[in-house]
């Protein structure tokens, strides 16, 4: 299998820095060793107005077959006819990316120690390829490799030119031209060569999502073929998939928000010493409503506070009627349990900005082990409640259960605006904290917010302020209710808002700032984050 890489230079950049580029000096013809056969580079042409390395992999088919026993998906993948008979040797597919990754390592990595400063620069390349193969025809290649900035030519090959009626064998020519760096153009080869094959001479391990996430780093993400890339190269091993499917969102997403991947991934505490971050021995301290039993003289039972908060959630969607329902930051998805558990929810979703969150709660809730018809109810999505998302719309109610205190006070309006102004499904159920209650936890010192990733927790009539205003600006109706034991003095533990759609109201627009920006119960590092 060939390649040919092909440059023009320019004043002041002569074309054969495309061999301190490749790392290969343009006088030298150099073999390398891989497992399956040997690499050859050398450049049919180099001077400074034109240079052009190419590479040429020998493969040995002996060692295909052998290296492929045993291993699966790994084996020959075309090897239909006899294991020793196949096109591998002459077709640039996945072997051919493994060889660019031993050959061009540090190109691949835009590093050259001689001349720092070049890696940086884009070059006028062409990429020449006498033989792929593309499951999805030359329409296939032109959708993976325009969106990149390559202007393609991609000609069929066909079966046999002395008999034209024979038709297009599954080859095309293909040449790409475009303005990129060398590691670029490396990266875009080494990705979508197995990917346009749709075949791998390896096994798939779960090590191949850092190596497809490193060399997509920059261009995957938001390519509109994402999902068949990501789906090709890793051998349509769905786990594997939806793996690399959510770092790429999650990546996405931290760079939407200008801020660390691992500061948006940390909804899932390694050792939570109570549900739903309550205080330690907060909720057991919790009283619960006696039953007939108890009233008898059995003793009390306190009902941990996230259970009530969940029974008061549940009825309301109860009330209303709900059969899809969106849970909005859903964390490890204890509330989609309860909901899994009553027929009436035919179409559960869970969202949550952390991945982790979202793997804990496939392991939560057993979703591998599920009967099919259970499992369909229920779709975890990754997203962040920052920006609108039309998979949202069409609910007829959305809970944000002990959400809105994780979220910094200005991104509020955002949030406000994703929810009621944009998905605006039917009801919308909102518990918070009540800042007021925090006196009456023994383990909470005194000034302190109950979780250490609330940015603020409001009183009730601050929670109750910044309600009605939403209300109002989106077209709902709000109605308040407690949750937990209502305390004469300071009220309850959490608070409930429920906001229903008025139908013959019109949403208006948000406000470009928080209205209610809370102020009470911020410790010096939550206002510092505020």
């Amino acid at each position: 299998m060939f390649l040919t890489i092909t440059t023009t230079g320019s004043d002041g950049r002569p074309a054969t820095d495309l061999g301190f580029l490749l790392h290969k000096h343009p006088g030298k013809a150099q073999a390398f060793s891989t497992a399956y056969g040997t690499a050859h580079v050398f450049y049919p042409e180099a001077d400074d107005g034109r240079c052009t390395a190419a590479l040429l992999l020998e493969v040995d088919p002996v060692a295909l077959v052998r290296r492929g026993r045993g291993k699966g998906r790994g084996g020959a993948p075309d090897s239909a006819l006899a294991q020793y008979v196949n096109d591998r040797p002459y077709a640039a597919s996945s072997l051919l990316a493994v060889a660019l990754s031993t050959v061009f390592a540090s190109a691949l990595k835009g590093q050259c120690k001689a001349r720092p400063e070049l890696p940086a620069q884009p070059l006028p390349l062409r990429l020449d390829l006498p033989a792929v193969p593309a499951r999805g025809g030359t329409e296939l290649v032109r959708r993976l490799f325009e969106p990149l900035g390559w202007t393609v030519r991609a000609e069929p090959v066909p079966l046999d030119a002395a008999f034209p009626e024979w038709g297009d064998s599954r080859y095309v020519r293909l040449g790409l031209e475009g303005e990129h760096t060398v590691a670029e153009a490396l990266r875009h080869l080494y990705v979508l060569l197995p990917v346009l094959d749709d075949a791998k001479h390896y096994w798939v391990a779960p090590d191949e999502v850092d190596k497809l996430l490193r060399a997509g780093e920059g261009w995957l993400a938001d390519h509109p073929e994402q999902k068949l890339i990501t789906g090709r190269y890793l051998a349509r091993r769905w786990s594997l998939t939806r793996d690399a499917l959510e770092r790429l969102e999650l990546a996405r997403l931290a760079e939407a928000d200008d801020t660390a991947a691992e500061e948006i991934d940390n909804a899932v505490e390694e050792s939570a010493e109570t549900e739903a971050g309550e205080p330690a021995g907060a909720e057991a301290a919790e009283p619960a409503e006696a039953t007939a039993e108890q009233a008898d003289g059995a003793e009390e039972q306190p009902v941990p506070l996230a259970v009530q908060r969940r029974a008061a959630i549940l009825g309301v969607l109860r009330e209303v009627k709900a059969a899809r329902v969106l849970d909005l930051g859903c964390g490890q998805g204890q509330l989609l349990g309860d909901l899994l558990k009553e027929p009436r929810f035919t179409d559960i979703v869970g969202l949550d900005v952390s991945m982790r969150a979202l793997q804990e709660t496939r392991r939560r809730l057993r979703l591998d082990r599920m009967p099919e018809r259970q499992s369909e109810r229920l779709r975890l999505v990754q997203g962040s409640l920052a920006y609108t998302d039309a998979r949202l719309k069409g609910y007829d109610a959305a809970v944000l259960s002990e959400v809105v205190e994780h979220v910094d006070p200005p991104r509020l309006p955002a949030l406000e605006y994703a929810v009621f102004g944009a998905a605006r499904p039917r009801s919308v159920v909102v518990t918070t904290p009540n800042v007021e209650y925090n006196v009456r936890w023994e383990s909470l010192p005194a000034g302190h917010v109950r979780h250490r990733d609330h940015r603020f927790e409001w009183t009730r009539e601050e929670f109750r302020a910044w309600s009605r205003e939403v209300a109002e600006r989106h077209g709902y109706e709000v109605e308040f209710r407690p949750v937990g034991l209502d305390d004469p003095e300071v009220g309850p533990p959490t608070q409930l808002a429920h906001f229903r759609l008025a139908a013959d109201r019109a949403p208006v627009p948000a406000p470009a700032r928080p209205a209610c920006v809370p102020t009470t119960a911020l410790t010096p590092e939550k206002e510092a984050r505020a």
